[in-house]
């Protein structure tokens, strides 16, 4: 396991600043780690990563801790406050090129008993429009642009987000809480039932990868998995994606007693390991492995 490099100053600076303005306001706004967890969709485990300067603030995180707080992020880092700004104005400017270079292409695919010139000015004019609504301040507009870029899904079809989060089946690993979106897995739920695939809300679903060989052969290193994000505590014996000690893993849990897991990994080279329940955050739990071995 890797050693957790010490971070720079100025980023340990911003995680105290965070800390201490949640220490400041949590008994006036009925504030816990839990309940910043919930509303950043994470663990109270990782919300303390940030409060210790183990881990940087991130912009998602302290537009999340902003609001909780009710204060700006220029209280806690004028760093990520410029941050923010200039995402927001990137992606008003980025949104309305996008949505201009599809009418483009509905025009020279659908409009083309139309004069060219008269084709230009309707492309002309929706570039304009729409430019004029992104640079408009929140409250002067009511437009909803739609996001022609993916095909909708096709009769039971569901997409489902693949993240770059790799859960590690061996020593546990840090993983980011917002980790990057990987182009969405379309699949047939039939063909899911077929596979013995038991899910209540198919929003739920979500893929993540495997990272090693300890819950090998059930799990191969790299074998992507579905997994059902809505499961965030015990439900019986199976595979979870859960972190421990601010390590993520997946692997098999048993309910040992009250107070204890069985973390046991499928590869009889790894012993099983007693973790405390209370110490356990469970993420979601693995429903198939992608070589379609049923968990």
């Amino acid at each position: 396991m890797t050693k957790k490099r010490i971070l720079p100053a100025d980023r340990i600076a911003e995680c105290t600043a965070a800390h201490e303005l949640f220490l400041a306001k949590k008994n006036e706004l009925k504030l816990s780690q839990k309940k910043i967890a919930d509303e950043a969709n994470m663990t109270p485990a990782a919300v303390n990563l940030y409060f210790k300067g183990i881990n940087p603030l991130n912009a998602q995180f302290a537009a999340v801790l902003s609001r909780v707080l009710q204060v700006p992020v220029e209280a806690f880092s004028p760093r990520l406050a410029d941050e923010i700004k200039g995402l927001s104005r990137v992606q008003a400017v980025a949104a309305p090129s996008s949505a201009a270079d599809q009418v483009k292409k509905m025009l020279a695919k659908h409009g083309k008993g139309l004069p060219e010139e008269t084709r230009q000015k309707i492309a002309d004019a929706v570039t304009e429009s729409l430019a004029e609504q992104a640079l408009a301040p929140a409250d002067q507009s009511n437009v909803i642009v739609a996001d022609f870029s993916r095909r909708a899904p096709v009769g039971d079809e569901i997409r489902i987000a693949h993240y770059d989060v790799q859960g590690a089946m061996g020593n546990g690993k840090q993983v980011h809480d917002f980790p990057e979106l990987f182009k969405d897995v379309t699949v047939s739920q039939q063909h899911l039932r077929e596979l013995g695939v038991k899910y209540e809300d198919p929003r739920h679903l979500k893929m993540i990868t495997g990272d090693g060989q300890s819950m090998a052969p059930t799990i191969q290193d790299k074998d992507p998995m579905i997994v059902d994000a809505s499961i965030r505590e015990f439900t019986g014996d199976g595979i979870y994606a859960f972190t421990w000690q601010g390590l993520f893993y997946i692997k098999r849990l048993q309910l040992k007693g009250g107070e204890h897991f069985k973390m046991i990994s499928d590869n009889a080279l790894h012993s099983p390991e007693e973790i405390r329940v209370d110490e356990t955050y469970i993420q979601a739990r693995v429903l198939l492995v992608w070589n379609a071995k049923r968990v």
